[in-house]
């Protein structure tokens, strides 16, 4: 999706780094890069200055929406159409397993569903499009449904053409086999607790 909507941005727009496999296959297609992504000097308070004299602030890939509220301004969010993705929680945790050990040996999916690893997603998923519990993007959209969705993002947002989404990172996950037949009955019970919160949201269903 990062690499589809860096087709109709212009120079001012803001475009965060992402893989340098990725970054590769957005160059190929001639899509713009990253740009604009770090803070100006004039957007750092005195306290900036003091507390992080080393590291410069800027916009990066998997963003919070408190982080870009804190950088851009509550007026500027509120003028913008604001969206992410989520996703199944099973079929996440079963892609950050085969992107975090791409070939063999492996430990097994029950090892990986019990260690803190899949604790990552929750700072990476719910916690990113929430504040105090409450969403507050104005459409979060389902990968379950992405080619629908990304129709209409395209329509909603008045792009010349459709969004065309390229193929990345699709060769990380080596086993195609659905979740349903690679996890356990207690993978899933440990899954379905950890995500608890997206499981109501989104009424996600084994």
């Amino acid at each position: 999706m990062e690499i589809a909507l860096s087709r109709f941005c212009g120079e001012a727009d803001i475009i965060t780094q992402i893989s340098p496999e990725d970054e590769k296959i957005r160059k190929s297609l001639g899509y713009r890069g990253p740009q604009n992504y770090l803070i100006p000097f004039s957007g750092y308070s005195f306290t900036d200055f003091v507390l992080y004299p080393v590291k410069r602030k800027q916009f990066y890939n998997h963003i919070s929406a408190r982080e870009i509220l804190q950088l851009i301004g509550e007026k500027i969010w509120n003028e913008y159409y604001t969206f992410c993705f989520e996703r199944n929680p099973w079929d996440r945790v079963l892609s950050l397993y085969y992107w975090h050990y791409k070939s063999e040996p492996r430990p097994t999916i029950s090892q990986f569903v019990n260690s803190k690893s899949p604790h990552a997603l929750r700072r990476r998923g719910y916690n990113m499009y929430t504040m105090e519990g409450k969403v507050v993007v104005d459409r979060i959209y389902l990968y379950e449904q992405l080619q629908h969705e990304v129709e209409n993002i395209s329509g909603l947002l008045g792009f010349p053409e459709k969004l065309k989404l390229p193929k990345a990172k699709a060769s990380y996950r080596s086993v195609k086999k659905h979740y349903r037949d690679l996890l356990s009955n207690e993978d899933r019970k440990r899954i379905e607790a950890l995500f608890s919160k997206e499981m109501a949201l989104f009424g996600y269903e084994f």
